[in-house]
């Protein structure tokens, strides 16, 4: 048993050096573009091609096979694979790292949503409690949409762009949800997330008792709390 191990430890050493190095050093690649394809380009770098998959939203900002090209990297590190993510800029990137820091939002889910809609919209949407939209992306099923919303609304600040700002004046302009529409959607999103209807009934008049906004957002956050209390 210890001969096995010994045998297969320098092994086990030089692949943790190996995903240590990466994670740690491939933040931006800059070299030639070598290959281009919707997901996927292939940079040379001082004589080594990298493979970097990209959202269609890097895809059009890039210049054609054989131009000077430049990434914003994520090294997404595996047991059996090491991959590289790359964007055009680094607000796209914060912001890919921001959704897949959401259960469910896997390194692929992430760019599969950049790719279906662009950072502006992505953050308008979530920010707006705007579910139908988030759930038009491929593999972004209700559940996901409100753990977005849940987790990411109050953290995308710094992200909002001069038209996002707009686009979020824009629909706070428009007419309020009424009162009923606001709970039933409070309560749909807790019973999608797994709680009971009634504990989930239970928290949200506790939440209004309580004097909470009459938001969606603000019902979720409260009510979760109480949830969490027991």
């Amino acid at each position: 048993m210890m001969k096995h191990f010994f045998a297969v430890a320098p092994k086990l050493n030089i692949y943790y050096n190996l995903c240590f190095k990466c994670e740690t050093m491939i933040a931006y690649l800059s070299g030639k573009l070598l290959e281009k394809q919707a997901n996927t380009v292939i940079v040379e770098t001082n004589g080594v091609g990298y493979e970097v998959s990209i959202p269609l939203s890097t895809f059009y900002e890039i210049g054609e096979v054989g131009s000077d090209i430049q990434l914003r990297i994520y090294t997404h590190v595996r047991e059996d694979a090491l991959q590289l993510f790359g964007f055009k800029s680094e607000r796209e990137k914060q912001l890919y790292l921001k959704l897949v820091s959401v259960q469910g939002i896997g390194a692929k889910s992430g760019i599969t949503m950049l790719s279906g809609m662009s950072a502006d919209e992505i953050i308008v949407a979530i920010r707006t409690d705007n579910l139908a939209r988030l759930t038009s992306i491929p593999g972004v099923g209700r559940k996901t949409a409100e753990r977005l919303v849940i987790e990411l609304r109050d953290k995308l600040n710094d992200l909002s762009s001069t038209s996002t700002q707009q686009e979020l004046s824009a629909a706070a302009g428009g007419a309020s949800l009424p009162v009923d529409a606001i709970y039933e959607d409070a309560l749909s999103a807790l019973t999608n997330l797994g709680y009971q209807r009634n504990a989930a009934e239970k928290a949200l008049k506790q939440a209004v008792q309580d004097g909470t906004e009459l938001s969606v957002q603000k019902l979720l956050r409260k009510s979760l709390q109480l949830l969490a209390k027991g």
